[in-house]
């Protein structure tokens, strides 16, 4: 009879430890250690699963194993991409699915992501949906909720959490894609524990990884986020994977941001940009638009800015409202924009120029929902305050490029030509950069 023991696993970072303890030793977190039972039957044991590998070009690696290899017989070609019709995915992983890639996609809940893996899905022909959160009956209403046709798309479902019936499931036919939703409710009837504990993940994951590479199958995984915001699990679970993905956006607009956070066949500052309305996701080939479509030309208290996301210039407006306060200290509130960088900008104006705002309360603010971490927006921030202040509007047609500093002085950001090129495209012609002026205090008071 196989003897088990006890052991305590961190649920941050994996660590194992012989006895409890309130902080972890290895990532210093506090109150994850959970206790695990471990069977020596089961520790010794070599799954099938983990031994059947296979490279991304196709190769087996069972020629290869064991063997010392110059860099003339290594296979450095990452295998034929296939799109997945849906461009800003496309964008963001860096062509298209690899075959034998794993993915983990993360967002908070609501955020989107069932109904982004959905409509891939219809897209592509022979795809399985593990169902492990939802029936195959709520994935049918979404479907045809975003107007997709059962009779015309191959798309099959397995309501099934177990990871070696998954896995058994699929090898039986040649299939395209695999989609788990979601790695939290898969596991294995190997390990003790509950679905979503840290052993069970990394080992349904462990698993999953080695049919894909075995099968030349791409597997996308849904992931879990904490209160805190980050990826619920193990952070072995992000190294395991061939490429993070996570979905943002406020619950309360329709923007949706998809940005990469790792990407072993692919760029890792590319950004794709959707609206999620009742159809699906709408993709946003140019964001620029979105964000100023409700603009009003002329506004006191309106500047643009032309910031960066990924490799993409984007348009986007800066509002600003500055008031007498009736508080002893005065508010600074930002949305959109750090208030710290908020309140360091508001320091270099009561120095360098004549605007008194030092007992006044300052309110600002990016449209449309996006946040905003860059430093090129700090001259809008600083030219959008400035107008509310004096009450006096800036030129039409005109947008801030800069970063500024503590001296007063407008500085230079990257990809500058790539941002003028997109905001004359917009129809922008007066840009304020350092090109045209070197201090805020000497822009401030030409305008």
């Amino acid at each position: 009879m196989a003897k088990s023991s006890v052991i305590y696993e961190c649920s941050g970072c994996g660590a194992q430890s012989p006895k409890w303890a309130g902080q972890c030793g290895e990532c210093g977190k506090w109150n994850t250690l959970s206790e695990t039972l471990v069977s020596d039957k089961i520790s010794n044991r070599k799954f099938p699963a983990r031994n059947a590998t296979q490279n991304v070009t196709g190769g087996s690696n069972s020629q290869i194993k064991g063997k010392l290899l110059g860099l003339d017989e290594v296979e450095g070609k990452v295998g034929e991409r296939v799109s997945t019709r849906i461009g800003e995915l496309d964008r963001v992983l860096g062509g298209g699915l690899v075959a034998g890639e794993v993915v983990l996609m993360v967002g908070e809940p609501g955020i989107g992501k069932s109904t982004l893996l959905t409509q891939l899905s219809l897209n592509m022909s022979n795809v399985v949906y593990v169902c492990g959160e939802e029936s195959p009956g709520q994935v049918k209403i979404r479907v045809n909720r975003m107007g997709g046709d059962g009779s015309k798309t191959n798309l099959k479902m397995l309501a099934e959490m177990d990871v070696d019936t998954i896995v058994s499931t699929v090898n039986k036919e040649p299939i395209s894609l695999l989609i788990i939703d979601s790695v939290q409710t898969i596991y294995t009837s190997d390990l003790p524990g509950l679905a979503g504990s840290v052993s069970q993940i990394r080992e349904c994951t462990g698993r999953i990884i080695a049919y894909a590479k075995s099968k030349n199958v791409p597997v996308i995984l849904v992931g879990h986020v904490t209160k805190d915001g980050e990826m619920a699990g193990p952070k072995v679970l992000e190294h395991m994977v061939d490429a993070v993905l996570e979905l943002t956006g406020d619950r309360y607009y329709d923007l949706r941001l998809l940005r990469t956070q790792k990407n072993r066949f692919g760029a890792t500052d590319e950004v794709g940009v959707f609206r999620m309305n009742e159809s699906g996701m709408e993709e946003i080939t140019n964001p620029s638009e979105l964000f100023l479509s409700e603009r009003e030309e002329g506004s006191v208290g309106s500047a643009i800015a032309v910031v960066v996301e990924g490799t993409r210039p984007v348009l986007l407006e800066v509002q600003a409202l500055v008031v007498n306060s009736e508080l002893p200290v005065p508010r600074r509130v930002s949305q959109g924009v750090d208030v710290r960088r908020v309140q360091i900008l508001l320091g270099v104006l009561q120095k360098y120029t004549k605007l008194s705002i030092g007992t006044k309360d300052v309110f600002v603010k990016v449209t449309g929902g996006l946040t905003v971490r860059e430093p090129a927006i700090d001259l809008a921030v600083v030219l959008a305050v400035a107008s509310s202040a004096s009450g006096k509007s800036l030129p039409k047609k005109s947008v801030a490029i800069g970063e500024v500093g503590l001296l007063g002085e407008i500085r230079n950001v990257n990809m500058y030509d790539k941002r003028v090129k997109e905001a004359n495209k917009l129809g922008y012609t007066t840009i304020y950069s350092k090109n045209s002026y070197r201090k805020v205090a000497e822009l401030v008071k030409s305008i």
